[in-house]
């Protein structure tokens, strides 16, 4: 960058001004350099005189340059620019005290030979600096050190080398430990381990790095080694570096961190902050040198304060405690004739489906179901399953929701861990020893025949728990999450007013029971009086179907993961009738959004991007999306719901800066009462929130909560990856493969074909093209990753998909993406006859080329391999040669090719 090289001195001549010939004379002893002279017309004062002052000392010049200004008021500045290559700090310092006459004139000696150091690349802006894409030009800022004890000197280059790369790797990973490179003007790039245990004052081996490996940071050594060579001084003119710290002489013989900064990389407040805290290291370093590395705390008792503001919301909730049974039931008075669910040809009113939860509730106590209980519900989604789960309540229980499709040795499994010793269920035989299956029907008719049953228990209250849902663990043992009742009533009117919930909504229930996005489908609708529509099965992995009952219900509320909605935007949804769409369960790109703000104004449908977790029910944050946050790639997901709130911190459990990735941790209304039955467990991640001292859930998940509130979902922590040495970070991967415009979905996967060879590990990236896409896009997408990624990040194999898998829950199943394909995607064939009697040979080919096996005509499809997702491309490519497709379901009752077009 120009001026980079250059730096430049000020000195004011006030009091003994040097007539300009005698400076001339000086400047021309000292080296072949002439004077120019500039008359300011405004005095020294004014703001023309500190425009022509900043004009000319940051002037770039390939050797000395010398300006006399002289203002209006007698007033009179000595600027001297020079390059480093003709006059180092000691240099220049020399010049200006031979052209002020404190040392006698005569030519100016030329620096020390010093090998330049090879710069280094540069790395890309960090985002914790939100610097502007596109932003040209460079900005300065400049602190202060506070004097150091007596005798300690000003810190020397290891020291304050040691000091940037403790503050930048705090800046730049989640951890105390992290490994880190600086650039120095001499020394050129090293990678500095920062390890916790480690003194401050044993910080600094290093070891020396490519030129090649890119560098945010740097280091200009010893810009002034003899002291200041006037009244202000600029170490360089332009960043060497794209956020380059120098070491300069302060006011009264104090130190001052001196810095320049790209805007293309850093925002002004992002540097500011930076240096707070890099200069808050330093003093420690000087005051406590034995203080370990991990121990450092970055930011002070103020400013902790000021960033645990940052994580709550801007208004508070104000609801009072309550039961869902008992908010529930305020629905059913004040509207107990409108249709509350509608199931097929199925509607239940309000008042009917109050009346059904009881009278199951009956039956669940006539099978010995008391206050305090748990029981199973493993149910298809029906408009019996909403009733079932009243019904547990009403019988002062809480509910395990389980699904029907899955293992029969997880719903065992879950059975026992939870102590289930009723399952309301339709399976003929639940895999649960020592648990009674039951069906509705059955519970319905016990207590319509008036069995005897036991008094109606107390009611649930607020405390008691609602709810108990298992979600996966990193040991791949399922965990229960209990949740108050209060947690959900909490979370329907923390939305309710700001999302306009209420009589006139109809909601989708789209997702498994089992999965807690569920929780806010059922109790978001029937706690504001809207009406629930149950998708079937089928229904929500077929997207035409989807979409014609969208139409056909006039849904106008509708949660969706972003796996599921991409399914969505792949058919016409212009007639739909939606107000609201949630997402959740898993990170959104939100430049996916493109082609639905193409056809919905963002004034007709609001597209809200929430943040969730199981263990803080449900929903946090709330990001409402529009078009530009869109096009720019958005992660954000909002700031915390009213009654919610967050941090993000360290290993440590310290708060982080503004803008510095984290863990996320989450308090409130919404934080659950822990695992069940697993103590340990629930002591390592829920702990003491440090602020309110009530409970904080440690979420797992990397994000960084941004100066106006607003909090960035950038994955889960254990995303990240290492293959030979190199750690990666999948979601960044799949950004890049979704910036290219062939690609309209991605996924990421490691792939360990021999698990005891570390390096035989590789990466394979899936994608679903875009429509119109090249036949030739995966060869293509891959070579343009390769463009953006460094080589150990380039996905091995590119293969493209026509949808990801889902599972029961709406998220990405890697286990069923099919087996990579280096190569490029099946291409279609010739269009076939237009009618069904070439429709067996078709399959047979359509079958091989989609399953990658022969098939014949008795083969079962699922028994080759083949699913829902496979379903969906042997569909695609009927459709693609003019034959009738076939549908999912058509395809679990007859799975052979023979059966399925005898029946059609």
């Amino acid at each position: 960058m120009l001026g980079a090289l250059c730096h430049a001195v000020r000195v004011r001549l006030t009091g003994s001004p040097v007539p300009e010939r005698t400076l001339a004379e000086r400047l021309s002893a000292a080296g072949p350099w002439r004077l120019w002279v500039d008359d300011v017309p405004a005095g020294s004062a004014e703001p023309l005189a500190a425009r022509r002052l900043r004009a000319e000392m940051g002037r770039p010049v390939s050797g000395v340059r010398c300006v006399l200004l002289r203002y209006a008021d007698g007033e009179e500045d000595l600027v001297v620019v020079a390059d480093r290559g003709r006059l180092d700090g000691s240099g220049l310092r020399r010049l200006t005290a031979m052209l002020t006459g404190t040392l006698p004139a005569g030519p100016c000696p030329a620096p020390d030979p010093v090998v330049p150091a090879p710069a280094p690349a540069e790395g890309p802006a960090p985002d914790w600096g939100r610097g502007e894409a596109g932003s040209a030009g460079h900005g300065t800022h400049h602190l202060d050190l506070p004097p150091g004890p007596a005798g300690a000197g000003r810190p020397g280059p290891d020291r304050l080398t040691a000091a940037l790369a403790l503050t930048l790797s705090r800046y730049e990973g989640h951890g105390s430990t992290g490994v880190v490179t600086v650039a120095g003007s001499r020394t050129g790039a090293r990678e500095i381990t920062v390890d916790p245990a480690r003194t401050l004052t044993k910080l600094c081996g290093s070891a020396p790095v490519p030129t090649d490996r890119p560098v945010t940071a740097g280091l200009l050594e010893d810009p002034c080694p003899d002291g200041a060579p006037g009244d202000d001084y600029l170490p360089f003119l332009a960043p060497p570096f794209p956020l380059t710290v120098a070491l300069v002489p302060g006011p009264e013989g104090g130190s001052r961190l001196w810095f320049s900064y790209r805007r293309s990389h850093f925002s002004r407040a992002a540097v500011e902050q930076f240096a707070r805290h890099l200069a808050r290291v330093c003093e420690l370093s000087a005051h406590a040198p034995l203080t370990p590395a991990g121990d450092v705390e970055l930011l002070d008792a103020e400013e902790r304060g000021r960033v645990a503001l940052l994580g709550r919301p801007r208004e508070a909730l104000t609801a009072e405690k309550s039961s869902l049974l008992d908010a529930f039931r305020r629905t059913v008075a004040a509207t107990p004739d409108a249709v509350a669910v509608t199931a097929g040809d199925t509607s239940l009113t309000y008042r009917e489906l109050d009346e059904r939860g009881s009278l199951l509730a009956a039956g669940l106590r006539a099978r010995g179901v008391r206050h305090g209980d748990r029981v199973g519900v493993c149910l298809e989604r029906t408009a019996e399953l909403v009733v079932a789960m009243l019904g547990v309540l009403g019988a002062g229980a809480a509910y395990v929701p389980t699904d029907p499709a899955y293992p029969a040795d997880r719903l065992a499994y879950t059975a026992s861990d939870a102590g289930l010793r009723v399952v309301v269920t339709r399976l003929s035989g639940f895999p649960g020893e020592g648990t009674v299956a039951v069906s509705p029907d059955a519970l319905l008719e016990a207590a319509a025949t008036g069995q005897p049953a036991p008094a109606a228990p107390a009611a649930p209250g607020p405390d008691d728990p609602a709810y108990v849902i298992y979600t996966s663990g990193s040991t791949g043992r399922p965990k229960g999450v209990v949740v108050p009742h209060r947690n959900v009533v909490s979370l329907v009117e923390a939305t309710r007013d700001p999302y306009r919930l209420g009589t006139g909504d109809v909601w989708t229930l789209f997702h498994s029971g089992a999965f807690d996005f569920s929780v806010w489908e059922i109790w978001g609708c029937l706690l504001t009086g809207g009406r629930l529509v149950v998708v079937p099965y089928f229904v929500s992995r077929e997207p035409e179907e989807f979409r014609d009952l969208l139409a056909a219900e006039q849904v106008t509320v509708l949660s969706q993961t972003p796996s599921a909605f991409s399914q969505l935007l792949r058919v016409d949804h212009s007639q739909l009738s939606l107000r609201l769409v949630v997402f959740g369960g898993e990170p959104l790109d939100s430049r996916m959004l493109l082609p639905w703000f193409d056809r919905h104004p963002e004034g007709t449908c609001r597209m809200v991007n929430m943040f969730g977790i199981t263990e803080t029910t449900v929903h946090v944050t709330a990001q409402t999306l529009t078009r530009e946050l869109a096009l720019t790639g958005s992660r954000s997901v909002g700031p915390a719901l009213p009654g919610w709130h967050l941090y993000v911190t360290d290993d440590r459990g310290r708060p982080v800066p503004p803008g510095v990735t984290g863990e996320i941790c989450v308090g409130g209304a919404g934080v659950a009462d822990g695992y069940l039955d697993r103590p340990d467990l629930t002591a390592q991640r829920f702990v003491t929130d440090p602020v309110t001292g009530g409970r904080m859930y440690r979420s797992g998940d990397l994000g960084r909560l941004l100066p106006d509130g607003r909090l960035e979902h950038l994955g889960r922590i254990d995303s990240q990856v290492k293959i030979r040495g190199f750690r990666i970070e999948l979601d960044e991967i799949r950004s890049v493969l979704l910036e290219d415009p062939g690609v309209r979905a991605a996924a990421v996967v490691v792939r360990r074909d021999d698990p005891d060879d570390p390096a035989a590990a590789r990466l394979d990236a899936y994608v679903v093209p875009a429509e119109g896409a090249a036949a030739n896009g995966t060869a293509e997408i891959r070579r343009r990753s390769a463009g953006v990624l460094p080589a150990h990040m380039v996905p091995t194999t590119v293969t493209a998909v026509d949808a990801l898998p889902l599972t029961t829950n709406g998220k990405l199943d890697t286990d069923r993406l099919p087996v990579p394909s280096p190569g490029l995607a099946p291409a279609r064939q010739p269009a076939g006859p237009d009618t069904a009697a070439g429709l067996p040979e078709a399959l047979l080919d359509i079958w091989a080329t989609v399953l990658g096996t022969p098939v014949g005509l008795d083969d079962d499809f699922f028994e080759l391999g083949g699913n829902s997702l496979f379903a969906v491309r042997v569909s695609a490519a009927l459709r693609a040669r003019d034959l009738p497709s076939v549908a999912l379901r058509d395809l679990y009752r007859t799975p052979t090719i023979r059966a399925l077009t005898e029946g059609l």
